[in-house]
């Protein structure tokens, strides 16, 4: 069992905080700013950690930097191309889309992101 560090905590919060799915320079930016004073290795380390345990959602972005978002369940993205930001789509999930898929290629599909622009 991982021990809660209060690093960990506060880039938990940050992530949490910040609807619009930030980078992790973003998080880092905003965890700095609060003391203690927490190095940007650590807040890396903590998003990828959190991520790995299911308590935050790291998604990668075409043509730009990975973003994290605190809603883990199954749903969609909207970007902005006028200012980089990531924001949920509210709408239904749609469970069997990747079925829909006609794979003429032999690819096996492992998951989707489906984000709109």
């Amino acid at each position: 069992m991982k021990r809660k560090t209060i690093q960990r905590s506060l880039t938990l919060q940050a992530v949490q905080t910040m609807q619009s799915h930030p980078t992790a320079d973003e998080v880092y930016e905003a965890v700095s700013a609060v003391p203690p004073n927490i190095s940007r290795g650590t807040v890396y380390r903590n998003l990828n950690r959190l991520s790995e345990a299911g308590e935050i959602r790291e998604m990668h972005v075409p043509e730009g930097a990975g973003r994290f978002g605190h809603c883990c369940h199954a749903h969609y993205y909207v970007r902005c191309l006028t200012h980089s930001r990531v924001f949920d789509v509210d709408m239904d999930y749609i469970p069997d889309l990747a079925n829909g898929i006609k794979d003429t290629h032999g690819f096996q599909f492992s998951g989707y992101d489906l984000m709109f622009n």
